[in-house]
């Protein structure tokens, strides 16, 4: 903790000595984002506080994932690397509350309520935008929490041709490749990435309160190996100079290899793990003088496998379709654990009106099936739902110095299950020359998913648990309240904001007795059976906290720090004391904060130097079982390094250290984790990009714009 507070007292020290330098007010400020409002504004004039993760700062940094990217950028998220998922978490909300976008799309790659986000290829991502807070007005359900919005690049070159390969510690492996070709009005642009890691193992002990004795050489791996790839294709046209039209396509795999344990009678690693994702789109955009009109068609498919390595009796489907507890696997056979398909239609209007008035308008339809003959009663469910929504901005001129912005936004839901809901929004912006004050009231809605309605799973990991889904769910809504300021002055730029959430009837898993199992379950696995868990609605949920940024440019230097608190407060009904208990909603942490120093300079024409300092640190996680997560800092040393002076071809080396104190959480395997870092981490990533056509002056410029002393975050 020393070196902690010493480093937050350095950075703090050099913001305030800046704050008196004679600067100019930061470019950042001139972001044009999106997310908030669904409409184009610039960052300082966005009614809705909204964080970005500029391209500058994704290039000094260079992250190796979304994850990796957001824990160390920002301090509202907290990440476990989890093989089903990401385990992330914003303000005290979970994955399913995050409604992850790409360019405007919500992703899909549910797996256990838990987004895969290797979907993601961070060297072609340009920016991205972070909204908190429920935005289900404007976004409809999972946007409870807040949303991310991940913007790529755009290429409009004659010809693109770029490759980056990173390397690191413990067979880490990150591969991009990227080609854009233009041919009159038709344009495409090609990606592949690939990732991979050996893995690792923090600890040979094991939480296994079945096993006796304790198993402290086990084999199972904090971090296992695995390998990823996806390739993607975009087509635009132009039919006219106002009408753009798009088809796109990909295809991702995913593969988690899990080594088999060293006693054959408690091994519980039978299988390794598949994923298989495809996707199709189609759409496009007319854009008038002071309209705009988008039409978005898209369908998604996630498919998740067991690949056995052993012979083992489990859940099964015999040769009449039936459930079987006890159905025998041999090596090399598939078991499908859950394949989910979405269709969804979107289209959307911007028209400018009298009045300083700006009208967003909109449909949108969503079909979701699920086959998941294991794991959900009835194998195969299915559910649609449609909206209509509005919103209206309106701004006006108090004085000279002073003006006013309003947002208001309504949604109107039918859900197959279950029927009618309306979901308001409303947000406003007073500036005052170079303060800003924003309040926001928005309500969130999300139905139960169709696994939290079916779920009956068995898991045999560390214990065996039995998970059961509730057809009587409610649908989730919440109450969203905040109020925040923006001060800027020269290049320092300070936000604070407090903020509320209350969640109703929000959906978690509770411990149940083993008598409310479903029999054949306490039949076959008997006391063997550790624990038995259902998703259940609470009566109330509540989290509340606040987030505190500053950041700072001097000259080579740039400076930020973030800080994030949080507390939480649920209950739940129980059915067998008639009482209401209190309830941990997972993953809390009352305290975070993330912390950076860059320096960059140019050596004559053909090198650019930066170098940059990050850390990012946590207080305890709680959780309902297995043990609360450690708290930790880790810090990071990245440099980059620009080379040459050629218009056509630009050459990029990264290179650097990851939690350079060499922290590592040992608890025991099984129990949960402040953070699964191995340790201290190298790694290296050459970039090489050769551009050719259209824009190539800007295009030269712009290869090396992150090592200007001119910019800025």
């Amino acid at each position: 903790m020393k070196r902690l507070k010493l480093a937050i007292s350095l950075i703090l020290l050099a913001i305030g000595a800046s704050a008196q330098t004679d600067v100019w007010r930061s470019d950042s400020l001139q972001e044009v984002v999106v997310t908030g409002t669904g409409t184009q504004h610039l960052l300082k004039n966005a009614p809705v506080q909204t964080e970005v993760i500029t391209n500058k700062m994704l290039r000094q940094y260079g992250g190796k994932s979304l994850e990796d990217i957001l824990s160390g950028l920002t301090a509202s998220f907290a990440f476990n690397d989890g093989d089903m998922g990401s385990q992330m978490q914003l303000n005290g909300l979970g994955n399913s509350y995050i409604l992850i976008l790409i360019d405007g799309k919500r992703i899909h790659g549910d797996v256990g309520g838990e987004n895969d986000l290797s979907l993601i290829d961070p060297q072609n991502i340009e920016k991205i935008e972070i909204v908190k807070g429920a935005s289900s007005a404007l976004y409809g359900s999972d946007a409870i929490a807040g949303v991310v919005n991940v913007i790529t690049k755009k290429h409009d070159e004659g010809l693109l041709l770029e490759n980056a390969t990173r390397v690191g510690s413990y067979g880490d492996v990150r591969q991009h490749n990227g080609l854009a070709l233009r041919w009159g009005k038709l344009s495409s642009y090609t990606n592949f990435h690939m990732q991979h890691t050996d893995g690792w193992q923090n600890t040979a002990t094991e939480y296994t309160s079945h096993f006796e004795p304790a198993i402290t050489d086990s084999r199972s791996m904090t971090v296992n190996r695995k390998t990823n790839w996806k390739i993607a294709e975009r087509l635009t046209y132009l039919l006219r100079p106002n009408i753009e039209l798009y088809m796109e396509g990909s295809y991702h795999q995913r593969a988690i290899y899990r080594p088999k344990g060293k006693y054959p009678k408690y091994d519980v690693t039978y299988y390794d793990m598949q994923y298989k994702n495809a996707s199709a789109a189609i759409g496009g955009k007319w854009t008038g003088k002071k309209s705009l009109l988008t039409l978005d068609v898209d369908w998604n498919k996630h498919a998740y496998f067991h690949e056995f390595t052993s012979i083992v009796t489990t859940e099964g489907i015999d040769n009449n379709g039936n459930l079987v507890l006890d159905f025998p696997y041999f090596p090399g056979q598939r078991q499908l654990q859950s394949d989910q398909q979405r269709v969804t239609a979107h289209a959307k209007g911007v028209f400018e009106l009298p009045y300083s008035n700006r009208l967003s308008a909109g449909m949108e339809y969503r079909y979701d099936w699920l086959k998941a003959p294991t794991s959900i009663e009835g194998m195969e469910a299915n559910d649609n739902t449609e909206a209509i929504y509005m919103q209206d901005e309106w701004q006006a001129a108090l004085s000279k110095q002073a003006k006013i912005q309003l947002t208001g936004g309504l949604r109107v839901v039918r859900n197959q299950q279950f029927g009618w809901h309306v979901s308001p929004k409303l947000s406003t912006m007073l500036s005052l020359r170079d303060l800003r004050i924003r309040a926001n009231w928005s309500q969130g809605f999300k139905t139960p998913t169709l696994k939290e309605q079916r779920y009956r799973y068995i898991r045999e990991m560390n214990q065996i648990i039995l998970f059961l889904g509730n057809m009587d769910l409610k649908p989730q809504k919440s109450n969203y309240f905040s109020l925040g300021t923006e001060y800027t002055a020269g290049r320092l730029t300070i936000t604070a904001t407090g903020y509320y959430n209350h969640v109703k009837d929000m959906i978690t898993l509770v411990t149940i007795s083993h008598s409310q199992a479903p029999a054949e379950y306490r039949q076959q696995y008997g006391e063997t059976l550790n624990k038995v868990r259902q998703y259940k609605n609470m009566e109330s949920a509540k989290t509340y906290g606040a987030d505190l940024t500053a950041r700072c440019v001097a000259g080579q230097w740039s400076f930020g720090i973030g800080y994030s608190y949080l507390d939480t407060q649920a209950e739940v009904y129980n059915e067998t004391t008639h009482q209401l208990d209190d309830v941990i909603i997972d993953g809390m942490a009352h305290h975070r904060g993330n912390a950076f120093v860059t320096w960059n300079h140019r050596f004559g024409k053909a090198y650019a130097l930066g170098i940059g300092l990050y850390g990012n640190m946590s207080s305890k996680r709680y959780y309902q079982i297995n043990g609360d997560g450690k708290g930790y800092q880790l810090w990071r040393l990245s440099t980059t390094h620009d080379l040459g002076n050629s218009r056509w071809l630009a050459w990029r080396l990264e290179a650097g250290l990851d939690n350079i104190f060499n922290y590592v959480d040992r608890t025991d395997h099984g129990l949960h984790l402040g953070t699964t870092t191995p340790g201290t981490t190298v790694y290296a990533t050459l970039t090489v990009r050769f551009r050719h056509g259209k824009n190539l002056k800007n295009n030269y410029k712009s290869n090396f714009n992150s090592n200007n002393d001119e910019e800025n975050y």
